[in-house]
């Protein structure tokens, strides 16, 4: 990378932030056609893993996973269950915490998503080991960027 004195710093071609944004942007573009069948957006498609992993779990704890506010994730929330994928409800133990629930066809969705990430893999063409490195360095730009 240029020093900051060259005047390079400013050049788009130099810029971290912007290949993340872009690879992200192409990702999600990428992941369109293949959700498309399901009748998910990617961010639906997020929170749908979410719950087929951790039913039950309260919406507070899923945009804490999703990294989504609530005047982000209410919306996504609302039109999942209007499909019919999930209900949402409230706690037993605390009436003020609101809990996702998924319905049958929730649930049943999961295996028409199962292939989903294979697809992916198969169209990146990149091999697991640099799969796997490019997300922990993703995970440890999230974690600096949380500890500032």
């Amino acid at each position: 990378m240029a020093k900051p004195e060259d005047g390079q710093h400013l050049c788009l071609d130099n810029q971290v932030c912007f290949s993340l944004y872009s690879a992200a942007n192409a990702l999600v573009r990428a992941y369109r056609p293949l959700l498309e069948e399901l009748d998910l957006t990617y961010p639906q498609y997020l929170a749908m893993m979410v719950l087929w992993s951790d039913n039950g779990i309260s919406v507070k704890l899923l945009g804490e996973k999703l990294r989504l506010d609530s005047g982000t994730l209410t919306p996504l929330l609302k039109r999942l269950e209007g499909k019919g994928l999930l209900h949402r409800g409230r706690s037993e133990q605390d009436e003020r915490v609101r809990v996702i629930e998924l319905t049958e066809a929730g649930q049943a969705l999961k295996l028409g998503a199962s292939q989903v990430p294979e697809k992916m893999f198969c169209l990146l063409g990149l091999d697991v080991a640099k799969l796997q490195s490019l997300k922990q360095l993703c995970d440890e730009v999230n974690q600096a960027l949380d500890q500032r």
